[in-house]
């Protein structure tokens, strides 16, 4: 077995990718992940021991993030990261020992299960707390608890030790999706309800996929006047619905579906992608130069896009490269995986709560009978379309609340309304689980219930970490 890995839902089964990801990670990848969570944990006994410091707690974020599926394929750029991890260490308390890295997946069944589910949370809301924390906001709670869950996942722990953890960390996890709700709605607005068009307009463009509202900003207002026009891809779509985001007239529309289908899509495209986080697949060569990463995100052969020592990037790589490729001569009219030619967004709390009386009334009357949650994260297994049959075949008098990239199933259906709210309402990123979970709270407030009373059914697509 030349390495292990078994952290999404396409892992080779039955006991996970040992000789190569199906995602197209290395085996030399995939070991020096496994070396950079095992410094991460010495990272973790040293701010245990010395005191935490912001610039501890930042490398404890990104180095679980680089982990995330999808998200780093280089082997020289996790590399540097593990040198840059172990350097800081030495200079906090070179006497805390780094975790052995080959000890993770071994053990008992059941205590190396529970073991991997904190880590690979952890993973997740590292993502979460990192985009978080590029807008400046951080919560201490959530800061402390990757100090405390590096440090804990590599104690031994019985079985009733283990679920305790993992149920402090639901909460800690909630308390930061919280506060990237915050970050993102002080920054950019709270979202509105937005048509977003499928049709690529004639000349220069850039698709930008990925997660990250601030790389976006920062791109858009780099090509503002520059004739250069920008389109979301997967997860990005809900960036329509920020008001600061929104009014940047150059962003025009959505290119492609979800990220599993990106090796088609991009075949032959004349415009610049840039991957702000996962999901990125192994390029083909056809688009391989026409590919950008920023961030936590790498592959090699492809160019990124470091942050300067101010917090900014420069993004004219990308813009000079789209202006090179020039786009279409003329509009293409792409749709969604249904045929449809626009999408809607922009349903999040904010929206949904501002109207709760209207939904209120409507379930009171009889005219919204059920709410179906159908969402997360999509992936490229046979029977998927199972979503798709599932929200077709809802009831008319029902709603479907959507999230993540799983939408792009049935996103592009038009099912209709329930006295003008829209029966399908997405509300947003994968992060903005934390909306449908505030709506859900409201709601069984209103009707004087527990949430679980609520006629509420959860769908729910699986695929990474977050």
């Amino acid at each position: 077995m030349s390495m292990f890995c078994y952290q999404c839902e396409q892992s080779a089964a039955p006991g996970g990718c040992t000789v190569q990801g199906v995602c197209g990670k290395t085996a030399p990848v995939a070991n020096l992940q496994d070396e950079l969570t095992a410094a991460l944990v010495g990272l973790a006994r040293a701010l245990d021991v010395k005191g935490q410091t912001k610039e501890g707690v930042d490398y404890l974020m990104r180095g679980l993030f680089m982990c995330v599926t999808n998200v780093n394929f280089s082997e020289d750029r996790v590399q540097e990261f593990i040198d840059e991890v172990n350097a800081y260490h030495a200079k906090i308390d070179s006497a805390a020992q780094n975790f052995d890295w080959e000890q993770l997946w071994k053990g008992e069944e059941d205590i190396v299960s529970l073991r991997s589910t904190l880590l690979l949370g952890m993973r997740g809301m590292a993502a979460y707390a990192w985009h978080a924390a590029r807008l400046g906001f951080h919560d201490a709670d959530v800061d402390a608890w990757f100090v405390k869950g590096l440090v804990e996942m590599a104690k031994d722990h019985s079985a009733e030790e283990w679920l305790g953890l993992l149920m402090e960390f639901g909460e800690i996890n909630l308390k930061c999706m919280a506060v990237l709700d915050k970050a993102n709605t002080e920054s950019y607005g709270t979202p509105v309800p937005t048509t977003v068009p499928l049709t690529v307009e004639p000349g220069p463009f850039i698709v930008v996929t990925g997660h990250d509202l601030h790389d976006l900003k920062q791109l858009l207002e780099q090509t503002d006047g520059k004739g250069v026009n920008i389109y979301t891809h997967g997860e990005m779509l809900p960036c329509h619905a920020y008001p600061e985001l929104k009014k940047h007239p150059q962003l025009k529309g959505n290119f492609g579906t979800a990220w599993q289908n990106q090796q088609k899509e991009f075949v032959d495209v004349p415009g610049a992608f840039l991957f702000t986080t996962n999901c990125i697949m192994p390029p083909k060569e056809n688009y391989r130069e026409n590919i950008f990463t920023t961030d936590m995100v790498g592959f090699d052969g492809c160019a990124h896009i470091e942050e300067k020592e101010d917090g900014t990037k420069d993004f004219s790589a990308v813009i000079n490269r789209a202006i090179e490729l020039g786009g279409y001569k003329e509009a293409q009219e792409f749709t969604g995986i249904n045929g449809g030619h626009e999408v809607t967004t922009g349903f999040g709390h904010g929206t949904v709560l501002s109207i709760a009386d209207k939904v209120i009334d409507a379930v009171k009357a009889g005219a919204i009978k059920h709410f179906f949650l159908v969402g997360g994260c999509d992936g490229a297994k046979v029977g998927r379309n199972y979503y798709t049959e599932f929200v077709k075949q809802t009831p008319d008098d029902t709603v479907v609340l959507t999230l993540a990239c799983g939408k792009f199933r049935f996103n592009d259906l038009n099912i209709g309304e329930i006295g003008g709210i829209p029966r399908i309402l997405d509300m947003g990123q994968c992060n903005d689980a934390y909306s449908a979970i505030q709506v859900a709270v409201a709601l069984a407030g209103a009707f004087e219930c527990d949430v679980n009373d609520l006629p509420l059914t959860l769908v729910l697509s699986w695929y990474e970490q977050k």
